[in-house]
């Protein structure tokens, strides 16, 4: 669909010329003579980029621009004057205008100014869809106590350059709490920087964070910038802090200290604004009890503690969690909506999720891409499931009967994979008759469709 594109000038010789040569360049134009006609059109349908002459009778340019810019969604425009002024340029652009243009107006520079400003304009789209994207992507989910305390905290906290650390099992969505201290920040515009302590060499880390000059060891055949210069005037995120070494930690307290660094090889100390948020799975308390963690560091980056709770914890997120990340896979990987049933669900309920959410989301993709049912049933889970949910000691059954029956789908599910679906068989191997079968199943909440 072509750009459209609003003339508004007061000579009607301009609006032909301008019309003519931007619909040979494969615009959708549409031209007008004043102001408040600028302002009717725009009422009537959104357009792309206004060119928009400063000298109009009744309301100016610069007036039709400031009522434009009191819209939400105000257009890209491009000022033209016959009475080309540094202050009247100035204030044009200081109310928004992308670009001016003087008359007699050349074509090559009319016909390159709408270019630039459209290319402008669609890389604005393309950010924001992308921003959407990842606030899609690193949303905190649940509505559960526990989250909607944690998203409060990090309501009050992220406007701040407080330091958080973070504690949490490992798949909890720690680097989501991070994530969303970032984005709300002032600090929101500037790089959101990663670095996974636990996953670098310990002879390469002090590298990563704090770079190093060509030639200041084997291997070095360049320059290069470290973790803390590029998360300058934003956010440096120390996941699995806890696994640093001694000797990285104590150049890490000196570059929280000083708001410096001193890359390997280099004599010269690089100033550095950055603000940092740390992670752990781990207690730090009884790491420093064992010196295998700096007390004075933990002080530093202990100025706010989060708290992300485990899956078992809210487990009345599973829904919510489950049904999200189905979606986002529907999507990905192009399958046709597929839906947990209830009794599905209640064996994700009663699951205790050692991995935490990055074990539920892990399990939902393999669903969509494995089972060709639309409507997912007990049966298509991992028996895994069945038999942490039935033994596991975070979640202990009421009742007898409850464990009985968690034990025997979880029998019976076994049964009929080892014998593909076959009911016949699977009837023999577990010692039913096969109407007998059919009506356990029934009562297990297990559904008779091979996958």
């Amino acid at each position: 669909m072509p750009a459209s594109i609003l003339i508004v000038d007061d000579e009607s010789g301009i609006r032909q010329s301008l019309s003519a040569l931007l619909r040979d360049e494969g615009y959708d134009v549409t031209a007008v003579a004043s102001g408040e006609e600028c302002i009717e059109a725009v009422d009537q349908r959104a357009f792309d980029l206004i060119l928009l002459d400063i000298w109009l009778p009744g309301i100016d340019g610069l007036a039709t621009l400031e009522r434009l810019n009191e819209r939400d969604g105000a257009p890209m425009v491009v000022m033209i004057s016959g009475h080309g002024k540094i202050e009247t340029a100035v204030r044009a652009t200081k109310l928004g205008a992308f670009d001016f243009i003087e008359k007699p107006l050349s074509l090559d520079k009319t016909v390159l100014a709408v270019k630039n400003a459209l290319d402008y304009l669609r890389l604005e789209k393309e950010n924001r869809r992308l921003r959407a994207e990842l606030e899609q992507r690193y949303q905190i989910l649940g509505d559960s106590v526990p989250m909607k305390a944690l998203r409060q905290q990090i309501a009050l906290t992220a406007p701040t350059n407080g330091r958080v650390l973070i504690y949490g099992e490992s798949g909890t969505g720690k680097e989501l709490v991070a994530r969303a201290l970032h984005a709300q920040s002032s600090r929101a515009q500037g790089p959101f920087v990663e670095v996974n302590c636990a996953a670098i060499p310990e002879e390469l880390i002090e590298s990563e964070l704090f770079g190093h000059r060509k030639g200041s060891f084997t291997g070095a055949s360049e320059d290069k910038s470290g973790k803390f210069q590029k998360a300058d005037s934003g956010t440096l995120f120390l996941d699995e802090v806890g696994d640093m070494s001694l000797k990285t930690q104590s150049k890490v307290l000196r570059a929280l200290e000083e708001q410096r660094v001193e890359p390997i090889g280099s004599s010269e100390m690089a100033a550095v604004d950055v603000r940092v948020i740390a992670a752990t799975n781990k207690k730090l308390e009884d790491e420093i009890s064992r010196n295998a963690f700096r007390e004075d560091l933990f002080y530093r980056l202990n100025v706010i503690p989060f708290t992300v709770p485990p899956l078992r914890d809210r487990t009345e997120d599973i829904p919510i969690l489950a049904r999200h990340f189905l979606a986002e896979f529907n999507r990905t990987y192009g399958k046709k909506p597929k839906e947990l049933t209830a009794a599905a669900m209640e064996v994700l309920l009663r699951y205790p999720w050692p991995g935490n959410v990055r074990e539920l989301k892990n399990l939902i993709e393999r669903l969509v891409i494995m089972s060709p049912a639309q409507h997912i049933e007990p049966q298509h889970l991992p028996p895994e499931v069945f038999r942490d949910a039935a033994r596991g000691p975070q979640h202990p059954y009421a009742t007898l009967q409850e464990a009985r029956s968690a034990y025997e789908r979880e029998f019976i599910l076994r049964k009929l994979e080892e014998n593909q679906w076959n009911m016949t068989k699977t009837a023999t191997a577990v010692g039913l008759e096969r109407t007998h079968l059919y009506r356990k199943m029934k009562s297990l909440g297990i559904a008779p469709t091979r996958m």
